[in-house]
């Protein structure tokens, strides 16, 4: 295989991965030939949208069935002429609106930061290596698969430099698979190691991964439990809407005198208004609205942070987290890093013992190196073209920024292996010179000395002028790398095999046993400024954070212990190869572990499955193709801007700008929603329960309904409507606990119950204390007045309930509403517009004993469900002040 010489520079710009690919003898497909395949509709386009459409925002919001009941009660209610009770119908029109309005503008909102984080194939066209859009690529097209990327469409290998990729979530195999030219690869499967150059051979919905990768992106479906409850309560509405309408208007024609009487008498219109009034007030109409309008505006609001929520439904999932497992490069640290010594084995100390000296700052490590003897120009120049791979990762850059200052440029390689997150190390032959292996020094030593000790007990001979690594030295360089470690630097080792390249070199990767160490790498990520506070955030909201990465436990430990991960505590570190496989044991490991390293990809998915064995839910960060397995297992899985593609495909929130301290911003705008929206619901559904009840009540015993539609409409709006507007929006961090509907039914319906019945025994009694004859308009409008200023008054008094803690902005909104309602009444074209008669005389007596007895039996109802609960672990209120923070 032909070394690839290239000057080292920015290898993250495009530019620079274009210009630094290898040369090929393919010129790829021409302008004439891409015209016609386009116009063939042999394109990669594929009708996956990364947000809704226009035609689907509109249909979601326009065409729901409550919406569809609310519009055929208002036509019912103008057909009397009675167009003042039909104004309720004006709440299709607003709720409707206001949805389309919002998701639109979270739909331009995250478009915009979608393409931010859209990843552009590299393909070779007339001769030259340009960058295109996903949907670009077309039938034939020469694709250039880089480390990192999720293969965007079926193709097959050309060339191959080291090509491995990870078809696990085509196949379910978390091993890699090492590519040849004349292999398929297929789009879904991601690059973990290497380069290759491939010829397209299906493109769209032809492609062999096409329905795995449309479901890997944004808007998938998600089911919560927040939906869960609302869905679980339209149900059960749904169920009695229908025919609760069809008795309230057989019971209204009744109590007017019968069919007959009420098509003769005209009383027919009085009958559907009444039976529409009970219909609007059970369903729950804001509620659906304001939930899909807290997802929307949370997204936005994250937006103009940099974060992008790919799934609006991910927002509940944001407020659920309690257990965040990061990766430290890119998360902890800003993924920068800095070369600082190269130190020759022969020099370290035998007993590992003054090893320590020389971690601190890069001119400490130059003066161990000093001190210990300079490494030959041979391995620092073998140390160059190992991290010169096609694509290196952060510390390949960082060698080859330092060594090039020095004056070093490619050297000849006739053979590589590229680093594979994998197996941990890369190689590279030359010949006349043998191997050159570099990686974990963990990794090599003990594959090292297994190998050898193989090779000894068979009687294979080692190489004649070297010596295999004996149990003292591996010792030794363990002691060493564990000192440099601890301190917080990057160990790696290089190790050499000398003689001629072996046979099977590119066919299988394996460490050879004769190979010799022979020198260490230092090396030191850059620590994020803002990564102590952010998790010191986490602590402080009972949100249990992990560092799991693929390093040195010590030196993974040293920096989680800097940024003060656990605070005063120390540090409990693991290596991740002593973890044990069985997921439950592993459950009870993780429980006492804070730090692990050396963590395979594979790894990473099951410490998240035995996280969510012991009922946690789990939060994934993570920036490499080695994060995806973990992150697609997670809950929420977070991307950094800068992440791999395939990691940014599968993740439901990516941090475009790359930046830790926007983490808490994410859990605190999903605990928000979460948490407001329980205020919010049971408000709605206090006003469901005693419209049922009433509704019932009014069936059975064949009695007037108790107040307009129009006097609905005026309550609602100020005692639900728009607080539950406010209240939904107001700062709250509040973890989310499962068991929203069993929370908010046990609050909501002791208060609805309560309602209900205070209008029901104000309906049966007062008629006949005041001695008034209900066939009177006059008198029905003062009983109705009556009971509407019941239904007002509790209704402020639940609010005030839900709005808890009132010494502060929400006792205002409490007022502020309680006087609106009352205003209104004395303002005399909204009293005459809303049918609102103030009582007088003996009917003010009797409104104060009616509003004191409904007072009484709210409190009785309440006291009652308070005991209920107090034997019902885990169910608190939506409004408990010792959950809620304001």
């Amino acid at each position: 295989m032909e070394s690839v010489g290239k000057e080292p520079a920015d290898r993250e710009s495009a530019s620079d991965a274009v210009n630094t690919m290898p040369q090929v003898e393919e010129s790829g497909l021409g302008e004439r030939e891409i015209h016609e395949r386009v116009e063939r509709g042999q394109t990669n386009l594929v009708d996956n949208p990364t947000s809704h459409s226009l035609a689907q925002i509109v249909r979601s919001n326009v065409f729901t069935l409550f919406n569809g009941i609310i519009f055929v009660a208002m036509l019912m209610v103008m057909a009397t002429g009675s167009w003042r009770d039909s104004v309720f119908g004006l709440i299709i029109i607003v709720n409707t609106g206001i949805g389309i309005v919002t998701e639109l503008k979270a739909k331009h909102t995250l478009d915009k930061l979608s393409i931010l984080v859209a990843s552009h194939p590299l393909v070779r066209r007339e001769g030259r290596n340009v960058e295109i859009d996903h949907d670009d690529i077309v039938l034939d097209d020469l694709l250039w698969i880089r480390s990192g990327e999720q293969v965007p469409a079926d193709a097959e290998i050309l060339h191959s430099w080291g090509l491995e990729l990870d078809e696990s979530m085509l196949t379910g195999e978390s091993n890699t698979v090492r590519k040849q030219p004349g292999d398929s690869a297929y789009s879904g499967s991601n690059a973990v190691s290497g380069l290759a150059l491939a010829r397209v051979s299906a493109v769209g919905k032809h492609g062999y991964a096409a329905k795995l990768t449309a479901q890997a992106k944004v808007y998938t479906t998600t089911v919560s439990d927040l939906n869960r409850g609302i869905n679980k309560i339209l149900e059960v509405l749904t169920f009695l809407v229908v025919p609760l309408c069809a008795l309230l208007i057989w019971s209204q024609v009744r109590a007017v005198g019968g069919w007959s009487a009420a098509v003769s008498g005209g009383q027919w219109r009085q009958a559907v208004v009444s039976a529409v009034a009970g219909v609007v007030g059970m369903i729950p109409e804001g509620l659906v609205l304001l939930t899909s309008l807290n997802f929307a505006i949370a997204a936005m609001r994250l937006a103009r942070k940099n974060t992008l929520v790919q799934e609006l439904e991910a927002v509940e999932t944001l407020a659920r987290v309690d257990c965040l497992n990061l990766d430290k490069t890119g998360t902890i640290t800003d993924g920068g890093i800095e070369f600082k010594a190269l130190l020759p084995v022969d020099s370290l100390p035998v007993d590992g013992v003054g090893a320590e000296a020389g971690v601190g700052s890069g001119d400490d490590a130059d003066d161990a190196a000093d001190a210990r003897g300079q490494v030959s120009r041979e391995v620092t120049q073998a140390l160059f073209d190992l991290a010169n791979e096609e694509n290196p990762n952060g510390t390949g850059r960082a060698v080859l920024e330092a060594l090039s200052a020095q004056g070093y440029v490619a050297g000849q390689v006739d053979a590589r292996m590229p680093f594979s997150s994998a197996r941990k190390w890369s190689a590279i032959a030359r010949k006349g010179d043998g191997v050159w292996y570099f990686g974990a020094p963990e990794v090599l030593l003990s594959a090292l000395a297994q190998l050898s000790e193989t090779a000894q007990l068979s009687g294979t001979a080692p190489i004649s002028g070297t010596t295999s690594v004996d149990e003292t030295r591996f010792a030794a360089l363990s002691a060493a790398v564990a000192q440099y470690a601890n301190h917080g630097n990057r160990v790696l080792l290089i190790a050499h095999r000398a003689g001629d390249i072996p046979a099977d070199f590119d066919a299988e990767p394996r460490l050879d046993p004769h190979a010799l160490p022979v020198a260490l790498a230092l090396c030191a990520e850059r620590v994020r400024d803002d990564a102590a506070d952010t998790l010191l955030w986490f602590r402080e909201q009972g949100v249990r954070c992990r560092v799991i990465s693929g390093d040195n436990p010590a030196t993974v430990g040293a920096i989680a212990t800097q940024v003060r991960l656990c605070g005063d505590k120390p540090v409990r570190t693991m290596d991740a190869r002593e973890l044990p496989e069985d997921i439950a044991e592993l459950a009870q490991v993780l429980d006492k572990v804070d730090v692990l390293g050396r963590v395979m990809p594979e790894q990473k998915k099951a410490i998240v499955q035995a996280l969510h064995r012991d009922d946690h839910v789990v939060a994934m960060t993570g920036d490499g193709v080695n994060d995806t397995l973990a992150i697609k297992e997670a809950d929420l899985g977070i991307a950094m801007g800068n992440a791999a593609p395939a990691t940014k495909a599968v993740a439901q929130v990516v941090l475009v700008d790359s930046k830790f301290s926007h983490l808490p911003d994410v859990v605190a705008r999903g605990r928000q929603v979460m948490a407001n929206m329980e205020r919010v619901a049971s408000l709605f559904l206090v006003k469901t329960a005693y419209s049922i009840i009433i509704s019932l009540g009014v069936v059975l015993t064949g009695i007037l309904f108790p107040y307009l539609p129009r006097h609905i409409t005026y309550i609602g709006a100020l005692t639900i409507g728009m607080p539950a507007f406010v209240l939904a929006l107001a700062p709250n961090t509040r973890r989310y606990i499962p068991g929203f509907l069993r929370r908010v039914i046990t609050f909501s319906l002791p208060s609805g119950i309560a309602i209900g019945v205070s209008v029901l025994l104000s309906s049966w009694f007062l008629p006949e204390i005041m001695q008034w004859d209900m066939h009177v308009k006059f008198n029905q409008r003062s009983l109705f007045t009556i009971n509407a200023i019941i239904v007002f008054a509790l209704g402020i008094v639940v609010l005030a309930q839900v709005a808890r803690p009132l010494l502060s902005w929400r006792g205002a909104l409490v007022a502020l509403f309680a006087a609106a309602g009352i205003i209104g009444a004395f303002i005399p074209f909204v009293a005459s517009f809303f049918a609102l008669q103030l009582p007088s005389g003996g009917s003010l007596v009797a409104t104060l004993a009616a509003l004191a007895i409904g007072l009484l039996i709210l409190a009785t109802c309440q006291l009652i469900a308070n005991l209920v609960r107090r034997n019902m672990p885990g169910v608190r209120l939506p409004h408990d002040r010792r959950m809620s923070r304001s």
